[in-house]
């Protein structure tokens, strides 16, 4: 990727805007914020992968390296205290010179032990940020992870900057051409697990690279929402297919989903129509749009696809008033997107923090916020057999409505779902997944 020099150097201008903002409510002099560190398995000598601190990975594209801080006031250049120690057992990280080093003042630290004597002197004019509570203490932080800056942070975290959409765009482009290597893994008759091996290796991203587990489900499996087995056995019948997987760029994630049949028929005719009703959607989000319409207008688009497809033997509008649609369509029509893949921010309305909860209808929607250009949003619709809820509404008034004959030709593919990542601008959507190539 090639990032401009300009745009990055614009990007944390706007953090250091975002940081005298933050402090200013807090009062105090500025931010320590911890990369992270490695965490050992219980009983082990081992670590768990190591993720690294949102907050931390907002500033810069260091995600793999721990120990690493960063001292920051919004005013004065950011300090960053880079972990680079005398090791033989690992690899070491390089040192740091890259297109983002010459915004920070850099030091290098080469025991994680000795960070005290690069960090301010007056710990008590500065908040830790960060996991590791403890650690923050025995530095004698007192003031840790403060709500009034974090929630400041989060808020404004959903308006993106231009270097942050370039990161977004690319981790688009990289998850699509290992889409395409995934779907041409199903077609060939792979294992889940074979389908997931091409789609890392298109994307040149390993499980702790990528920036959730994908989803990667054959038939029935598509039915669970969050699948996350790979089964190496190869099934005797390869019927669908749901993959939901993204890649990283710089710390930035994509979130991309497709559904596929193996062959023509009433369930691929099924995938056409909730591809229609995303797209049909995404052209709904506009500045000044509560997120939530968009929940609403997917149930009735589920309740015409329903009615269409002979499932439900009434008209789509009764099919969302008796709640019907909800066994088939029980999450949230999507989220916020960037540094983590459900970004923060989505159930506030201001940035002080004040709650906007998911409405008592939809209890699993992630965001709440009224649209705004610069905010980045999945959209995702999906129609699932999924068995639990079925027997649910079997055993329901509700039960004399559904043609149980037609469910039940659908249960073995599971399910569908299609999504798609898109930047809200002023006068337009730039829907970041088409545009590189995933129809």
């Amino acid at each position: 990727m090639t990032v401009q020099v300009d745009r990055y150097a614009a990007h944390i201008e706007t953090l250091q805007k975002r940081t005298r903002q933050a402090i200013e409510r807090e009062g105090i002099d500025g931010l320590v914020i911890h990369s992270g560190q490695g965490k050992r398995l219980f009983l082990d000598d081992n670590h768990y992968p190591f993720k690294v601190n949102p907050q931390f990975k907002a500033w810069l594209p260091v995600v793999d390296n721990p120990n690493c801080w960063l001292v920051v006031n919004g005013t004065d250049k950011p300090k960053l205290i880079f972990y680079r120690p005398l090791d033989f057992w690992h690899k070491v990280p390089p040192e740091p010179n890259e297109f983002w080093t010459d915004c920070f003042d850099i030091v290098m630290l080469k025991q994680a032990d000795m960070v005290e004597k690069y960090l301010p002197f007056d710990k008590s004019r500065y908040a830790y940020v960060g996991e590791y509570i403890e650690v923050a203490k025995a530095l004698g932080f007192e003031n840790v992870n403060p709500d009034r800056v974090l929630h400041y942070l989060h808020y404004h975290r959903s308006f993106k900057t231009d270097y942050e959409l370039a990161c977004m765009r690319e981790a688009n482009q990289i998850a699509v051409r290992a889409h395409k290597a995934a779907a041409d893994a199903f077609l060939a008759g792979e294992s889940e697990f074979g389908i997931n091996l091409a789609y890392n290796l298109a994307a040149q991203q390993g499980e702790n690279d990528v920036p959730y587990t994908g989803i990667v489900a054959l038939n029935e499996h598509a039915s669970i929402l969050h699948y996350m087995i790979y089964d190496t056995a190869i099934p005797d019948e390869h019927r669908s297919f749901l993959i939901d997987a993204g890649a990283s760029c710089h710390g930035y994630a994509s979130d991309i989903t497709r559904t596929y049949a193996k062959q023509t028929g009433a369930f691929a005719d099924l995938i056409t129509e909730v591809d229609a009703l995303t797209l049909a959607l995404i052209d709904e989000l506009k500045p000044g749009v509560p997120y939530p319409v968009l929940q609403t207008k997917a149930h009735e688009g589920i309740g015409r696809i329903l009615q269409q497809a002979g499932i439900v033997n009434m008209s789509a509008e009764d099919c969302v008033a008796e709640g019907i649609t909800k066994t088939f369509f029980p999450h949230g029509i999507g989220h916020f997107l960037g540094l983590q893949v459900h970004d923060v921010g989505g159930l506030v309305s201001d940035d002080r923090g004040t709650p906007c909860a998911a409405p008592d209808d939809h209890p699993f929607l992630r965001c709440t916020r009224t649209v705004e250009a610069q905010q980045v949003f999945t959209v995702e619709p999906g129609l699932y057999f999924i068995e639990s809820l079925l027997a649910d509404l079997k055993a329901s008034e509700q039960s004399k409505f559904i043609n149980w004959d037609t469910v039940a030709a659908f249960k073995p593919f599971g399910g569908i779902r299609i999504e798609d990542n898109v930047i809200v601008h002023r006068d337009r959507n730039e829907n970041m997944t088409r545009e590189a190539g995933l129809n």
